[in-house]
């Protein structure tokens, strides 16, 4: 009895840590030679990764993005991957931001701050980056590009320790040269 009580407690503490799922949407747009894959996570940080931001710890937000090619009877077949990453980090002393933005660890954007929107928006989007080349694609053929978001630092791992996506979303676009 007192391990069933138990059991339910553990339960109910990890879906109300769960809160609300957050909701990625991914927008593609094949153009000029790139697949350009634009991503925007709704709700912005987490009240939990909003708490470690403002203490001084580095947030990263990191999104696997994948093109793969639509097979309607098995898996979708990987064809490239990317990862894009944001982080945050805020100077408790000069009461700045320093964000950063890199793809497949090269740095793309990097710039201060003093609002916290603005940075906010700039680790939970981003538009138009050119991610994939359409050379290998075929014409008039459905392609999935799917994001998956990974935040850090992990603020509930021990409610679920296993390695896992935080969120995830997907576009279906069909090439056209």
């Amino acid at each position: 009895m007192m391990g069933t009580r138990w059991l339910v407690l553990f339960v109910a503490a990890w879906v109300g840590a769960a809160g609300e799922p957050a909701e990625v949407h991914v927008s593609t747009v094949a153009r000029d030679g790139r697949v350009h894959v634009s991503c925007t996570v709704t709700g912005g940080l987490t009240p939990d990764l909003g708490q470690a931001l403002q203490s001084g710890l580095t947030t990263t937000l990191t999104y696997d993005v994948e093109l793969r090619r639509a097979v309607s009877v098995w898996f979708d077949r990987g064809l490239a991957a990317s990862t894009v990453s944001a982080s945050a980090r805020f100077d408790t002393l000069t009461g700045r931001y320093q964000v950063t933005r890199s793809v497949d660890g090269r740095i793309e954007d990097s710039r201060v701050s003093e609002l916290r929107g603005d940075v906010e928006r700039f680790v939970t989007s981003f538009d138009r980056l050119p991610l994939f080349g359409t050379a290998t694609l075929e014409a008039n053929v459905e392609y999935v590009v799917r994001v998956r978001l990974r935040a850090r630092p992990r603020v509930n791992w021990l409610l679920w320790p296993f390695n896992r996506s935080d969120a995830s979303g997907l576009a279906r676009f069909t090439f056209i040269p």
